[in-house]
Parts: C-alpha cells; structure tokens; sequence
C-alpha cells in the first residue's frame, strides 16, 4: 500500500470513529477520542480474518433473504436494487472490496440483534462509545436477592458485570478440593501411565497383569471408577500393540525358516511401518502430556495438554488400526505364502473407508512377493519360490511327465483375489514356457513377454504390479498365454510334425494302409504260424522292411519310418507268433508328451484287436482260394460211388454256405471299424487339432479320439463282455479254416487216388508211387484197395460234415448272443452296428431279438 492509500485510509478511519463517538469533528484531542481511535486503528491493522469467502454475491443474498424472512419485502427490494448499483459501479471512486463492506454491515446487524445472547462483557470488543462519565450516567446497578446482575443498555450492546460475590471462584475451589480428596494419583501421572503402557512398557502405577491378559490400575492407588474404567480402555492399546510386537519379533528371529517366506516377512515390515507410524503419534502426545492440564476456574482455551478424554480421542483412529492389526496377527500366525495374503485379504472388504484404505495400504506390501512371482513365472518360466508360498509348486520329472505332473496349483497357496480360471492360466503359460525351453529346446518365447505386456498395458519390470491391479495382471497374462501358446503349438506342428506323426499312426499301428498291411500278413503268416517261442523279431524286423519297400509306404517321410518297429509281447506256453506280434511307433521328445506310455499301450490293444480282425479276415480268404480251384475238379469224382459223390457235394455246399456268414459277418465289422470308428474319429480328431489353442486342448483332443476309437471298438469296460464274445467267434472262424483246409487236403489225396486206382499198369502205379510219396506212408488211402478207398472216403466226408455242422450249430449260437447284446450298449454307434450286420432283417426274422 503506497503513503497516499495509506493517509487516505486513516481519514477515513478518523471520520468513522468521530461518527460513531457522535462528538465535534473538530475535537481530536480528546483523550477518549485518541484512545477508540488507536483501538480502532489496532483492530484493522491485525490478521484477524472472517472464516468465510469473499464471495459479495454470495453476501448479498444472505442479507437480502434474511430481510424478507422478517417480514421486510420492501426493503430486501430497496437493497437489492441499491446492491445492484453498488456492485456495477467500477472505476475511479468505486469500493474494492465490496464484499468486505457487506460483511461489516452484516455483522454489525448480526452483533445488534443478538446482544441479549451475551454472558459476559470480557467476551465483547469494546464499545467505541462508551467512556467513564457516560458509564457512570447511563448505567443502570441491580443489586439484591432477587437480581445479584448489573447490566446496562447502550448503543445495542448489553454488558453483565462480573459476580461481587465471588460465588463462581468459591465454587471451583471446593471442586479442587474434592477432586484432590478422590484421586491419590494426579491425572497428568495417569496419562504419562497410560502412553508408558502404549508403548509395551509398564507405568508406575498401571502395569501388565498376566491373570487378567492386560493392563490394569493397582488396587491400592486410590482413583474414581470411572477413571480406571477409562485408563483399561486406553491401555488395551498397549495390549494390542504387545501382541502385534511379539508377532514382528517372533517372525523375524524365525524368518530363514520356511514356515515365514517372502510373503510373511513382507507382512511383518508393513505392519514395523504402521508402528513406526504409530511411534510419531505417541511421541507428539507425550510432548503434550509435559503441558500441565489446567484447572476448571482458569479460563483455558484448548491448549496442547493431554488429559485422558483427550487421550481418548487421539487414540481413537490407531485403536482401530490396532486391532485390525491384532486380528490379522492372529489369523496369520499358521498361515503364509498365498494363504496369507487371502486371509488378510477377507479382511479389506469393509464398507470404512478409514479400514479400507489401510487394508489396501498393507496388502500392497504382503502381496508385492506373490505379484513378483507370478510376474516372473508367466513372463520367464522361472519358479522363484523358495519358501514354498507360491499356489504354483513344480517337482522334478521326466522330461516327457514334464507337462502333465511337473507343476500343479497349490489350492490351499491360492488367495481369494485370484480366480481358478486365471490361476490355471497363470499355470499353463509359466508350463508352456518351460515345456518349449526343455523339451523342445526353443527360445522363440523370449519377445512374448514384452509383446503381452505392451498389449496389456503394463510394464514388465519388477514391481510393475501389485495388489489392486487384479484386472491388469488378468489382461498381462491374457496377452502373454495366448502368444505363448500359439508359439508353442506352431512348434508342435512345424518343427515337429505332429499332425504328421499322428497320420503315420492311423496308417500303420491302425492298419490305414492297406496294401501294407496286406503285403505285411502275407509274408509274415508263415513265421507267425510258428511257436512264439521259436520266433525271431529280427528276422521280422526285414520283414517289416521289405514289406514297407514293396508298398506305397516306402515314399512316407525317412523319419517315420524309422520309428515303425516290431514288437513282440510277453508269451506263454502254448503261444503262436500270431499272439505276440505287434507293431510299435517310437514318439521321441517332445511327442512324447502327447504319446505317453499309457497312450502307446491303447494305441498298442487298438493294434491288436484291428490285427486280429485282419488275421481273420486273411483266413477266410485263404480258405476261398483253397475252395475256389476244388469247385471244378467235381467231374474226377464220377467214377465214385453214388452216395459218396453226394455226400462229398453236400460237404462241400456246406462249408461254402459257413464261409460265406462268417465272410458276411467279418467283412461288415471290418467295415464298420474302418469307416464308421476309425475315419469318422480323425475326422474330428483333425478339426479339434484346427481349433486347439494351447497344448491342453490339443491333449484333449488326442484323448477323445483315443477314447471314441475305443469305445466304438468294443474296447471300453462297458463293452468288455461284448468284446470277449467277438473273440469267441473269431477264434471259432480260424478253427472253420483249419477244417476247411482238412477237408480240402482230404479231397485233393481223394482225388489223387482216384486217378492212381484207373491205371493198370503195375509200371504205372510204380511210377505214381514215386510220383507222390507223400500218399503212400503206411495209413495212407493208397495203401488200400479200390473199395477201401471208397469206404474211407465216405468215413472222412461223414466225420467233416458233422464237424461242419458243429461248427455252424456253435457259430449261429454265438452270432446270436452277439447280436443280442447289441441293442442294449450304451454308445449309440454300436447299436448301428447291429443294423449294419442285419441290414437285410435275417437274422432277425431267424431268431427274433426279444
């Protein structure tokens, strides 16, 4: 403020004060004058400032709505109008502070309407027109029973005088005395006890109480009862802080130990910062509590003294936090790792925000261990968890068990901010990650990382996330799965042809290439023929060999091939090479994760059922090219017997009409296997490979088409039963072969001596005899006669029919029980079996199926 605003503003001040003592303007040497002008003069020069904006609007309004309240609509009208003046003129002349001058006029109103409210004149500024003599004058004494008060009326201000009886001193004096008498103990000694006792420590007269688990006052110290109710209330405080201490200290001296881990010790450093938090506050209070708590009669304003209901007060918000912290103690004292963090963090859904925001505070610091883990374990594959805390726990494998057994969820480990689903994503893409650097010896994951954490949002670095930031950690590991997972499924199928391998294992351990299978039976079935015992899997193994080199097999890939191998089962007594021969396909690392052992080994009982069907059918074919060249050397048996040529005929119309059931039988279930089980089941096999995702769903694709083969191949337990009637019929149809081929060496050594006995000749029948040795062994037909030959002939024909008709009576009975069982199987598939087989309602209308 410039010397000009300053003179100018003390004339004005010098008019006010002449106004309101009503005096001469000209008489300014007044003592009274001088002395209201100073006063004056001190009172705008001081930094008292009104607690409310400088708002003049605001002002006007409050001013004009009260005006209409009381009834005064014409001068809230009269005001307005004049505000409406005041305020739009600006310029030279014109009032700054126009809010300033509203407020002064408000509050003079304000201090005339409600002077009868005043008690005491020592609360009043004094009144600029009041002086000695006019005091004397104008002032109006009561004394006596009735009204002990003074007070006088001037210029709107009512002033009571002080009591001449000092009544109110005596009265405070005899409270003193009576608090002096009840309390041995001052309370600024109680108070100091009291933050003595907040710190763990005991006072000089409250102390810790094992009986009783707390702090409480000596029975001998002589206070009110309702003091000691309140100093225990104020020293649970203490106890509460005992016990988080003891928790901090207890943990620490333990920590190497597994039992406390990364996520406890981070647990006992937040709550060391809340207590150092809660040592500031009780330092600021045992610096108040060195003020003296003034007495009732001084007139005290709120001075930085500590008394207990202060105390009180103060200790309201850390009682809260204490006790939280108490409870949380508790809970964690068996817990840690993950369990931990979701027991403290049941305890942050609290609708105080106050709870909230401290829970929030400290769970910030208990799970930055666990977020840390997590963020290494989906960015890096690395498992830092030392202290066994993390809801991931891996052990050490094989490297083909290393997807389905090294690393599992630790549901107990999980805390409750985690969902299932997104801790079975956070598993399956710290896996994937491993599974590409060890088993398939990749590093192509390394970018995924800080590709997923560019599309999330995030950042990578260490602390990046935390408890709070559930959502980014959710779309962080969204990101990073889904890269990584794409990554490792293109290795799988580019680098590793898993499509590829899976065909070669459909084409030969499921018998899908035919001509292969069919060269492989025709060379191996004399081998096989023989005893296992006796069987050589090396000379099979050329077998194989040659058998792949005179198929189309021999332009598959080098590679597979080369895992195709010969396999011969354990055997028995008894065993023929047909029961011990297999193939096998040797899925090395990484494939090995998806053909296990157990998978082989169905793939392997797959194998050995398809290879049981295909021996049979192999039989009936041979039998139809031993019977097929027979049919027509009928014209050699004219010479024959009447009745024996019948009886050969009926023979050999029998065993026809058998070959063709059991041909009728095996070639529609071969069908059936080949078509409807196995093609239909890649086919869905190859769009579920299409449509995997991760390797999980590629895993499980592979186990439906293992299963659904099974299932639909008489395999599964539910069909056990069914498939063990199959085999009874297969085993039934090689022995028809073996008669089959009985009765045709028969008619060929028939046929042999028929046309040995129609030669004369003694040189003749010499010659035939050395022609065919092996008919003339003693017991042979041509050792005998003409008739004999013809006696024999119709023994041998009578012995096969019978067999035959055995044969047909066991292989009808079993047909039907087969059939039977069709109906009631629990997959739809092999009802359709039934149809398929009994397409034309023969055997149906034969024997209907009740």
């Amino acid at each position: 403020m410039d010397e000009e605003e300053q003179t100018k503003l003390i004339d004005l001040l010098r008019e006010l004060v002449v106004r309101l003592l009503s005096q001469n303007p000209q008489d300014t040497t007044n003592p009274n004058f001088q002395n209201s002008f100073r006063y004056a003069l001190r009172i705008l020069s001081s930094r008292l400032t009104p607690s409310i904006a400088p708002d003049a609007a605001a002002i006007a309004e409050s001013i004009k709505r009260r005006l209409a309240t009381q009834g005064n609509s014409s001068d809230a009208l009269t005001f307005s109008d004049l505000f409406t003046k005041f305020s739009s003129k600006t310029g030279p002349g014109s009032v700054n502070n126009k809010w300033a001058v509203l407020y002064l006029l408000k509050i003079i109103s304000d201090d005339r309407k409600s002077v009868k409210n005043v008690i005491s004149s020592s609360n009043l500024l004094p009144n600029l027109g009041l002086n000695e003599s006019e005091l004397s004058n104008g002032s109006r004494v009561l004394n006596g029973k009735e009204d002990k008060k003074m007070s006088w009326r001037n210029n709107g201000v009512l002033l009571v005088n002080k009591d001449p009886e000092n009544l109110r001193d005596v009265a405070f004096r005899e409270y003193v005395n009576l608090v002096k008498e009840e309390n041995e103990v001052s309370e600024e000694v109680l108070v100091r006890d009291v933050l003595y006792c907040c710190q763990g420590i005991d006072g000089k007269y409250a102390k810790f109480d094992a009986t009783v688990d707390g702090y409480v006052l000596s029975d001998l110290v002589k206070v009110p009862r309702a003091t000691r109710v309140m100093v225990r209330k104020l020293c649970e405080l203490g106890w509460l802080f005992r016990k988080v201490k003891s928790y901090i200290s207890e943990s620490m001296d333990r920590f190497p130990a597994e039992d406390v881990g990364t996520v406890g010790q981070a647990f006992c450093a937040a709550l060391q910062d809340e207590l150092t938090e809660y040592y500031k506050l009780l330092a600021v209070l045992e610096a108040q509590a060195m003020n003296p708590i003034p007495l009732v009669s001084e007139s005290a304003n709120s001075g930085n003294y500590l008394s207990l209901r202060r105390l009180s007060v103060w200790f309201a918000e850390p009682m809260v936090k204490m006790r939280l912290m108490a409870v949380l103690v508790d809970k964690c004292k068996v817990l840690r790792g993950g369990a931990m963090a979701g027991a403290i963090h049941l305890h942050a859904q609290h609708g105080d925000q106050l709870v909230h925001e401290f829970m929030k505070r400290l769970l910030r610091r208990v799970c930055s261990p666990l977020f840390e883990m997590v963020r290494s374990w989906v960015l890096e594959g690395e498992l830092e968890d030392i202290y066994a805390e993390f809801f991931v726990v891996g052990q050490p494998v094989k490297a083909e068990s290393l997807w389905r057994e090294g690393y599992r969820l630790h549901s107990g480990m999980l805390p409750s901010f985690i969902s299932q689903s997104l801790a079975q994503r956070i598993l399956r893409t710290g896996k994937s990650i491993n599974f590409l650097r060890v088993c398939c010896d990749d590093r192509g994951w390394a970018d995924a990382g800080m590709e997923a954490a560019t599309a999330a949002g995030t950042t990578t670095r260490r602390g990046g996330l935390g408890y709070g930031e559930t959502d980014a950690l959710e779309s962080l590991v969204i990101e990073a799965a889904k890269r990584i997972d794409k990554h490792l499924l293109d290795v799988i199928y580019n680098r590793y042809k898993f499509k590829e391998h899976c065909l070669a294992i459909k084409r030969y351990l499921l018998l899908g290439q035919g001509d292969f299978v069919q060269y492989l039976m025709d060379i191996v079935g004399p081998e096989l023929s023989e005893p296992a015992n006796t069987i050589s899997s090396f000379k099979l193994a050329g077998l194989l060999e040659t058998a792949i080199r005179s198929s189309n097999a021999q332009y598959d890939d080098p590679d597979i091939l080369d895992r195709l191998r010969v396999k011969l089962m354990p055997h028995g007594t008894g065993d023929r090479g047909w029961d011990v021969f297999s193939l096998e396909y040797d899925a090395r690392v990484p494939l090995d994760t998806l053909f296990t052992e157990s998978v082989m080994a169905r793939y392997l009982r797959i194998f050995n059922f398809l290879w049981k069907l295909r021996r049979v059918e192999h039989a009936l074919i041979g039998a139809w090219k031993t019977m097929k060249p027979n049919c027509i050397t009928s014209h050699s048996f004219t010479k024959l017997q009447h009745a024996v040529k019948l009886q050969l005929l009926s023979t050999l119309r029998r065993c026809q009409v058998l070959w063709n059931e059991m041909n009728h039988f095996v070639t529609n279930l071969q069908y059936y296997i080949m078509f409807e089980v196995l093609e239909v089941s890649w086919s869905h096999f190859s769009n579920e490979m299409e449509a995997a995702k991760d390797l999980d769903d590629l895993l499980a694709a592979h186990e439906k088409y293992l299963h659904s083969i099974f299932e639909k191949s008489l395999l599964g337990e539910r069909s056990q039963s069914l498939y063990k009637s199959l085999f009874v019929l297969f085993d039934l149809i090689l022995r028809f072969r073996s008669h089959a081929d009985r009765l045709y060496e028969g008619i060929h050594e028939l046929q042999a001596r028929t046309m040995e006995s129609s030669l004369s000749s003694r040189d003749k029948n010499k010659s035939s005899r050395q022609k065919n040795d092996k008919y003339t062994e003693p017991g042979s037909w041509l050792s005998d006669g003409r008739k004999a030959v013809t006696q024999r002939a119709g023994e041998f024909l009578r012995n096969m029919e019978q067999e035959l008709d055995a044969l047909a009576k066991e292989y009808t009975s079993l047909l039907e029980g087969f059939l039977a069982q069709l109906p009631v199987q629990q997959h739809v598939d092999l009802k359709f079996l039934l149809f398929r087989l009994d397409f034309t309602e023969f055997y149906s209308r034969l024997h209907p199926i009740v």
